[in-house]
């Protein structure tokens, strides 16, 4: 499958604290994406300094850090075609208040910063995603019997 891609997903506390982890997994497996990596952690200064490196000089940035860090968080590694964009389309916009309904941040999220959810923005960003939470013994990969039921032949080939 040519344009199988993969995904970070971070389930943010949150989504964690309001009890809404096995709601939102859900619509990943029924959408058909794969799941690699699963994993529950508590999120480091460091890591968070990297992760968001390009928030750094925001005045928000102490407040993101601090909220990403109240609680853990649940990190996920999703496999599909086209993955980046079709995870990001589950999710919704930012803001949970301009949402669409449907979506996770449209179903779950009122709030412009508590948006729930945090999906890889590029292939790029996702491979550097995928460094800073998941070792190598960390991510699975696996025959998935549904994709002859998900993916048509030439989308498998």
């Amino acid at each position: 499958m040519a344009k199988l891609q993969k995904s970070v997903v971070l389930l943010k506390p949150d989504a964690l604290q309001r009890g809404l982890v096995g709601e939102i997994i859900t619509r990943f497996e029924k959408k058909g994406l794969k799941l690699m990596g699963l994993k529950m952690m508590n999120l480091t200064d460091e890591l968070l300094d990297d992760w968001y490196a390009h928030h750094k000089e925001k005045p928000f940035f102490g407040d993101l850090k601090k909220f990403m860090m109240s609680a853990p968080i649940i990190a996920m590694l999703w496999e599909g075609l086209e993955a980046v964009s079709t995870v990001r389309k589950l999710c919704g916009v930012t803001k949970g208040y301009e949402a669409e309904g449907g979506s996770i941040r449209g179903d779950f999220s009122i709030s412009g910063q508590l948006n729930i959810i945090h999906a890889s923005d590029s292939i790029e960003t996702a491979l550097k995603e995928e460094g800073l939470i998941f070792d190598k013994d960390e991510v699975f990969d696996y025959d998935k019997g549904e994709y002859l039921w998900v993916y048509s032949v030439e989308e498998r080939d």
